[in-house]
């Protein structure tokens, strides 16, 4: 049976279609195919790679052992859109800016054709979360993101009023620019730029971060994995609300619209090629200065 990978990226940039060509190139050395959108082939100049297939648009076809993403975060969570349903990992190679999201740089596109072949990443779950917008108890939005939903104000000038619920309680109510429920992953996203705390991709938690609160509690929150939260704009006040997932799809929320957040049953999978430590990967994204470290496992 033919060996299958889909391939997805972002081909504006001349040094994705160089790493393009070489991955898919360095794949057909191997016997494995690639599918792709037949836009994004072109663009990356691939039509005519002899293991290439353009495929339809949607979830990767039965078979399909990884999705291979080009790109950075934005791209990779493109890419998470069409494959949670399906369990297939992605794995991302970075072309983007801190690209905390992907496993490989494009220097290193040859070991990753070598890992492939060889089937050797391993398999980690990311939490996803579950979000439902009701309007007087009717549901008008439903969907899920990777690393955070988030409500914001609409209008730059207005200030959006919001009460927070956690297991069914109020916690307080915040005069803000918005609030923002991440994963573990998310942690180091836009929940990270505001204020929140890194949290170990391991750690099972939900983030609650606010955004430009004017009050005296307002502390980011990490809560365990079964908490039920609530957002809820106040009616009284005239201020709309924009519900984001992942800050790829976007809800237009009236006031009194109330924006429930769980943990999700379905997760997305990533695929790693290496063993090296989240606190590696952290040092590396951020060039985190450790220098006069003597640890004793030093290498």
């Amino acid at each position: 049976m033919t060996r299958r990978i889909v391939l997805v990226g972002h081909p504006r940039r001349p040094e994705a279609i160089q790493v393009a060509a070489a991955l898919v190139r360095g794949l057909a050395d191997h016997g494995i195919q690639v599918d792709g959108d037949e836009e994004e082939l072109a663009a990356f100049g691939l039509l005519k790679e002899p293991n290439i297939v353009v495929a339809a648009h949607g979830a990767p076809a039965p078979g399909t052992e990884l999705v291979v993403v080009l790109g950075g975060d934005g791209t990779i969570l493109r890419a998470a859109e069409t494959v949670r349903d399906t369990g297939v990992p992605l794995l991302g190679i970075n072309l983007g800016h801190v690209g905390f999201l992907a496993e490989a740089e494009p220097e290193d596109v040859h070991a990753t054709v070598s890992g492939i072949a060889d089937r050797a990443w391993t398999v980690e779950e990311r939490q996803t979360l579950e979000v439902t917008a009701r309007v007087d108890g009717t549901v008008v939005c439903e969907g899920w993101a990777l690393n955070e939903a988030t409500v914001e104000k609409a209008a730059r000038e207005r200030m959006l009023e919001l009460v927070v619920e956690i297991d069914g309680r109020p916690l307080s109510t915040w005069g803000c620019d918005g609030v923002v429920v991440s994963t573990p992953t998310g942690s180091t996203a836009y929940a990270f730029s505001a204020g929140g705390p890194v949290v170990w991709p391991g750690v099972e938690a939900l983030l609650l971060v606010p955004i430009s609160a004017h009050a005296l509690f307002a502390r980011p929150l990490v809560l365990g994995p079964q908490a039920q939260l609530a957002i809820e704009l106040v009616p009284s006040s005239d201020g709309r609300g924009v519900l984001w997932f992942d800050g790829r799809r976007s809800f237009d929320l009236p006031p009194g619209a109330r924006i429930e957040v769980r943990r999700s049953d379905r997760s997305v999978h990533l695929a790693r090629l290496t063993d090296a430590p989240f606190t590696d990967r952290l040092v590396a994204k951020f060039d985190l200065p450790v220098e006069g470290w003597r640890g004793r496992n030093r290498r």
